[in-house]
């Protein structure tokens, strides 16, 4: 297991220290490293798929007004 040394405010730490009073602090900083972790990699992969889903809007074809008209009159019927 490794160890992690780093600072923070004064404030924080008493927040936090009120907050999580009587539990495993390491656990706790641990959990939210891990969240951290995979929030951003999730935020990396939704970058990921929006700028393909960009990219690609420009090479689909685009109906014209009449075109998407008479495809909401076809599904109203």
């Amino acid at each position: 297991m490794a160890t992690v040394n780093f600072s923070v405010p004064d404030d924080v730490k008493a927040a936090f220290d009120r907050v999580f009073k009587g539990k495993n602090k390491s656990a706790v900083i641990a959990d939210f490293m891990r969240r951290a972790v995979d929030e951003t990699k999730q935020q990396k992969r939704r970058e990921g798929i929006f700028r393909l889903l960009t990219q690609r809007r420009s090479q689909r074809s685009t109906a014209t007004d009449a075109e998407i008209r008479a495809a909401r009159t076809m599904v109203r019927s």
